[in-house]
């Protein structure tokens, strides 16, 4: 596996946990890497907390945090976590995977009725990309953020509610970090046309049929 900065498996994601639907009920937390989401999650109210992790280092320091942490790969470990879930957690995940799909399918199988998907995505249309694209001549991959390496697939803000959407996921939800306040008057300008082009990052919350 590819060698990562410091700090990379330890991200609390609270910015995240932040616009989780209360309550959040059991929890299951997918490419945990080392468990820091836990604080977050605890503070928000989670009942139980569960992690998949196929880094073992990282998942090793997980499970001295969360309830419960499966080491291998997502798709072919929900069988090994305690569900049903409430809420289900897939940050910065299906990017890595050859078949996000598979996953986003099995999920189904741990998620309660009306259970809560949230999914973090590099967001493919950010402007950087096709500047380094049309004028560099190059992707420029990195050893981590936004042009990882490691990615193995790009979302956009429709691709990826179009797969959850897909895959059985209801009424997804798109969202973005906050925009600095000139990003906001060219968003306000462009009718929110470019506010899309202007983050790293994309969310989106879905939630599972009954």
């Amino acid at each position: 596996m590819t060698e990562k900065p410091a700090g990379y498996y330890a991200q609390p994601r609270a910015d995240l946990v932040a616009v989780l639907p209360r309550p959040l009920g059991r929890v299951l937390d997918v490419g945990c890497g080392e468990g820091g989401a836990a604080g977050p999650l605890r503070e928000a109210g989670a009942a139980w907390i569960s992690g998949i992790e196929l880094f073992e280092p990282a998942a090793r320091r997980a499970a001295a945090v969360y309830d419960e942490v499966v080491v291998g790969p997502a798709e072919e470990s929900l069988d090994r976590v305690s569900g049903p879930f409430d809420t289900i957690l897939a940050y910065d995940l299906l990017e890595h995977l050859a078949d996000p799909g598979a996953l986003l399918r099995g999920l189904h199988g741990v998620a309660v009725a009306g259970a809560r998907l949230h999914v973090s995505v590099p967001n493919a249309r950010h402007w950087s990309l096709v500047r380094d694209l049309l004028l560099r001549g190059t992707f420029g991959y990195a050893d981590a953020g936004h042009r990882d390496r490691t990615h193995l697939r790009w979302f956009t803000r429709a691709d990826l509610c179009a797969l959850l959407e897909a895959e059985g996921w209801q009424a997804p939800r798109a969202s973005h970090a906050p925009l600095r306040a000139v990003s906001r008057l060219a968003a306000r300008l462009t009718r929110g046309f470019t506010a899309e082009l202007l983050v790293y990052q994309l969310h989106v919350l879905a939630r599972r049929g009954s």
